[in-house]
């Protein structure tokens, strides 16, 4: 089986004056088009506030997410397009406005809640204390959202019990059809990036569900993605989720990162899938996406 492999181009909430993520609709359009070339066949985009000194803030405007999008899907009209959904707080309206607007071919859906945390070297914590919350009353309002607007979730999952709940959403009724799943691991009070772990997680997916990694951390990551790929499933990296490449050495951009990625699945026996391959993999129409192709499709 080929690989599919994911670009997570900037996150939420990196800072464009430190890191070179992109920002505006021109950067992330070229940034898409850099992943697209190295082998990425989605790429996973956050949406940042466009106004001078503030790309490090999240933007949560319709008008702002469909610009990204639209140039996005200019340059790149095969990529898929997988949408940030994640908030902190009961107040989802931002989102769901930006999911209205850009009818991702992918939905980012956060499957449970999780204590987000992490500390500093000097013993203090690194942020404040937050709970990223998404109960089960919150999944379901993105749910009826996503499968609405003709789109897939893909469930992102922090933890054990976060992977096992998604047998339970199928099981009543909020999840439909074959879930994607996506197991997190590197978040400091999430699961540890493990290869261990990982093929344990697996005895916990819902059968015969695809699945990926995202991976946060160093080099010390790299491995784990190599084991992934041998275990079959696919694969993402980006400068969301990591700045460094196998070597220790810092990358420059999302293209390098995808370029090792796609080494990594290579190096397992395993083709990159094109993002044709990848929409027939996932069983996404064609129709799929608010995009040039969906337009000719309908």
């Amino acid at each position: 089986m080929k690989a599919i492999l994911t670009a997570a181009l900037n996150g939420v909430l990196t800072d464009p004056a430190r890191f070179n993520v992109p920002v505006t609709p021109e950067q992330m359009a070229a940034a898409a088009r850099e992943a697209r070339d190295a082998g990425a066949a989605i790429v996973h985009i956050h949406y940042r506030r466009q106004e001078p000194g503030m790309g490090h803030l999240p933007s949560w405007e319709p008008e702002v997410a469909r610009a990204i999008v639209d140039a996005i899907r200019a340059e790149c009209p095969d990529l898929l397009i997988n949408s940030t959904s994640g908030h902190v707080g009961p107040d989802i309206s931002g989102p769901l406005a930006c999911l209205e607007a850009v009818r991702p071919e992918i939905s980012a859906a956060n499957a449970g809640t999780l204590n987000y945390l992490k500390a500093a070297s000097d013993g203090r914590w690194a942020w404040p204390p937050m709970v990223f919350d998404n109960p089960v009353e919150k999944l379901a309002a993105y749910l009826d959202t996503i499968y609405r607007i003709g789109s897939v979730p893909e469930f992102e999952c922090f933890d054990v019990g976060i992977v096992r709940s998604v047998s339970l959403y199928m099981q009543t009724g909020m999840a439909k059809g074959v879930p994607q799943m996506n197991f997190v691991m590197g978040v400091a009070s999430g699961m540890p990036v493990d290869a261990d772990l990982l093929e344990l997680l697996l005895r916990y997916r819902p059968e015969g569900s695809p699945w990926q990694t995202t991976l946060i951390g160093r080099a010390d990551i790299w491995p784990v993605h190599r084991r992934a790929a041998e275990l079959g499933g696919h694969l993402r990296t980006g400068l969301e989720d990591t700045f460094y490449l196998p070597d220790g050495s810092r990358a420059a951009s999302n293209g390098q990162l995808v370029e090792a990625l796609a080494a990594c699945a290579r190096q397992a026996g395993r083709a990159v899938a094109s993002p044709d391959e990848a929409r027939a993999m996932l069983g996404i129409a064609e129709t799929a996406g608010g995009g040039e192709r969906g337009a000719a499709a309908l």
